[in-house]
Formats: structure tokens, C-alpha cells, sequence
């Protein structure tokens, strides 16, 4: 029972009371607990470039970043953020006044909503939504409003007629996210240009969640809302290196946009963690400036493993939602004749050895994911394929 106050008041904040241990945490826990094969929580199990680790151990061996970096994040970091931007996108952004380091994409994600979100403000999310959304919006007091993406055709589609309907005189944001977690959606320029039209026309913030800027597959394109009319002074652009260089544990991310909403997050950022990740700094101002062979490279070998590992979830009876980026894949498991994907993947372990992550957690109303089982596929070969050979029992 939970230690009460002597006027029976609970000590979590009532705006955390829905929220408990993140489904990562536990689905992980179990991973450890069981020997399960862990193909819930999104980290690669190999580490990124060995040039990029060796810039690291350069700025520790230096005196670089071991000691507080400047807030806003190192010189150097800014400006290859910045150059980045432009070379990838052709968005120009000042590295002085219109980058921000934080710790992770998570942390931006806070600040931001931190900043921009009072008290009544409504925040349109695109459901099934990562967890810390909803924490984050509930912190700032906000009210989160979900457009769900819904199955059609093998993939996961935004309907833009709902997204318009949810817009009221009380929204104030707009969290988008693509590539999607979890459902590897990636937003069309047609789409995409729909929502910049009608943040502009009802006078919205966006803040845009890009982590897997450099992983959409095939013939998707990832486009930062950020470079549509009218979008650059409304739109905070945010991303990071864990996902792109596989040094998740570094936690470097930034957040991109005009000087007024960069100022204003970096307000709410300055007290939450103030700096973070000195030297590590330095080394992602290295990776950024790699070549378009190694984004190239990186891009074409995770498609392999996507198909991977949807070749082998087919093969074990899943029916599967093709990804068009991130590095996760939806499935539904009714050809199980199961319904509820939580109970599913809590016995998962047991049954097969492996691990995943129900879909139903990052729903407002559980009954639209609760079939829904996701995978990582950013795990070596030969661990998806065991992992597959293990669900296979699932169809005798």
C-alpha cells in the first residue's frame, strides 16, 4: 500500500498517477529474469561505427567534455547538427541560436512540451504513441488527444479527416512522429503537407519526433514537416544519435527550430538536466559529418533485417504489418486465436523464450492495440534467427 500523507494525500503527483513502470522496464526485467530472447526493447545488440567510439575515447583522453560543456551543447556538436540539417534537407538553422543538445530525444520531447503546454492545452499525439508522450504532456498539464493510426492494406494509415476533427479552440500542439514507433509508418509528403496546411490555418505548434530520420525502407521518404511553407517557425525538429549510430546508452539528442522555440525549450531543458554527455558530444559531431555511404549502408542492412524477421514472424503464424521505417515490426496475434496481446506477451518467455511488447500500452483505449504484438528487429542475425526458430512453436 502506498505511504499516505497524514491528510491522506498520495506523494505521486496526481498527473503521474496513471502511470507506473514503463512497459520497457518490465518487459526487459522479464527478458532477465526468464534468459529470454529480448526482442521487446528497441537497442541494437552490436555497437555503431568503431571510428565514432574512438572519437569518444579521444575527448576523455583530452580533457574534452569531461568537465561541464556550454548548455546549449558544444560548439562543434551545434554545427554539425546544423550542417546536417541543411545538407540532408536543405534546412537552415543557426548552430548559436536554433540548435539545442539534450539528453536523448526523450529529454527534447519533455523540454519542449515542458515550454510550450499550459495547464488546458490540448495535444493532438498519433496513437499507438511512445510512453513518454503521455507522461510528458501530463506533467506539463496538458491534455492529450489521440488521432489513431489504423491497419489497412499490410500497413498502419493516418486519416486526415480525423486528425482535422480532433482540432479545437483549446489545441495548442501538435506531437507528430514519423517514421512511426511503433508501427514503422512513415507520413507521405501529401500527407505531411495536409498537416502543415492546418497547423498553419489554425495557428498550431508542432513538435516532430525524427529519431528515425534515417531509417525508411524502401520506396518511403522521410521529410522534416520543418521544410513545408510556413512550418519553420511553428515546428520543433527533434532527433538523435542513438538511433542512426547505435550508441543508444549515449543519450545525445537536439531539437531544432526557430530562435523563439528554441529559446523557450532550452528554459524548460536548463532544469532538467542541464548538460549531459560531454565527450560523447564531440564523438557525434564526428558521426554526423560521415559520408552517405555509411547512412547508405546503415539503412540497407536494417531493411535486411526487417525482412528477417518478418520472413520468420510470418512463418510462425504471426500476420504481419510490413514497417516502411524505425526498426520495429507490429503483429497481430488472432491467427492464435489470442485477443489480449499484454497476457500474450507476459507468457511469451515461458512458452517460447522470447520477448515483446504489447502494442495495447501505448494506447489511450487499450481494445484499439489489444491484439497488437511489436518486435525489434536491430539484433544480430543470428539472434533473430533463433528467436524465430522459437516462435515456431507457437504453430503446433
Amino acid at each position: 500500500m502506498a505511504r499516505m500523507t497524514s491528510s491522506d494525500r498520495p506523494l505521486l503527483n496526481r498527473r503521474l498517477a496513471e502511470f507506473g513502470t514503463t512497459v520497457f522496464a518490465e518487459m526487459s526485467a522479464l527478458a532477465l529474469r526468464t534468459g529470454a530472447i529480448n526482442l521487446g526493447q528497441g537497442f541494437p545488440d552490436t555497437d555503431g561505427p568503431e571510428e565514432v567510439r574512438e572519437a569518444a575515447v579521444r575527448a576523455l583522453r583530452d580533457g574534452r567534455g569531461n568537465q561541464y560543456p556550454p548548455g546549449p551543447g558544444i560548439p562543434e556538436l551545434r554545427t554539425a547538427i546544423a550542417a546536417h540539417q541543411q545538407r540532408r534537407y536543405g534546412l537552415s538553422v543557426d548552430p548559436d541560436t536554433e540548435v539545442l543538445v539534450t539528453a536523448g530525444a526523450t529529454e527534447a520531447i519533455a523540454a519542449s512540451l515542458l515550454a510550450l503546454v499550459e495547464p488546458g492545452d490540448e495535444v493532438i499525439a498519433l496513437e499507438p504513441y511512445y510512453d513518454s508522450y503521455a507522461a510528458s504532456i501530463a506533467m506539463a498539464g496538458g491534455t492529450r488527444v489521440p488521432v489513431t493510426l489504423r491497419p489497412a492494406e499490410g500497413r498502419f494509415r493516418l486519416n486526415l479527416d480525423e486528425l482535422r476533427d480532433a482540432v479545437t479552440d483549446r489545441t495548442r500542439l501538435l506531437l507528430i512522429n514519423t517514421p512511426h514507433n511503433p508501427t514503422g509508418t512513415v507520413l507521405t509528403r501529401e500527407e505531411l503537407a495536409s498537416i502543415a496546411e492546418l497547423a498553419v490555418e489554425r495557428d498550431l505548434l508542432v513538435v516532430t519526433d525524427e529519431v528515425y530520420e534515417h531509417l525508411a525502407f524502401d520506396d518511403a521518404e522521410h521529410i522534416p514537416l520543418a521544410s513545408f511553407p510556413g512550418m519553420r517557425d511553428r515546428t520543433v525538429t527533434i532527433s538523435s544519435a542513438g538511433k542512426t549510430f547505435s550508441f543508444t546508452g549515449w543519450k545525445v539528442g537536439w531539437a531544432t527550430g526557430s530562435r523563439e522555440l528554441v529559446t523557450a525549450v532550452r528554459t524548460a531543458k536548463q532544469y532538467l538536466t542541464y548538460v549531459s554527455a560531454g565527450p560523447f558530444q564531440y564523438a557525434i559531431a564526428e558521426a554526423l559529418r560521415l559520408p552517405d555511404s555509411y547512412f547508405d549502408g546503415f539503412r540497407a542492412d536494417l531493411r535486411r533485417k526487417r525482412d528477417l524477421l518478418g520472413e520468420g514472424l510470418r512463418a510462425a503464424g504471426f500476420e504481419v504489418y510490413q514497417p516502411q521505417g524505425t526498426y520495429f515490426i507490429t503483429t497481430d496475434i488472432t491467427p492464435f486465436g489470442e485477443k489480449d496481446a499484454y497476457a500474450f506477451c507476459h507468457a511469451l518467455p515461458e512458452r517460447c523464450g522470447v520477448v515483446a511488447i504489447p502494442n495495447s500500452v501505448f494506447y489511450d483505449d487499450p481494445d484499439a492495440g489489444r491484439s497488437q504484438v511489436r518486435f525489434t528487429f536491430c539484433k544480430r542475425d543470428e539472434i533473430l534467427d533463433e528467436a524465430t526458430s522459437r516462435l515456431r512453436r507457437l504453430a503446433s
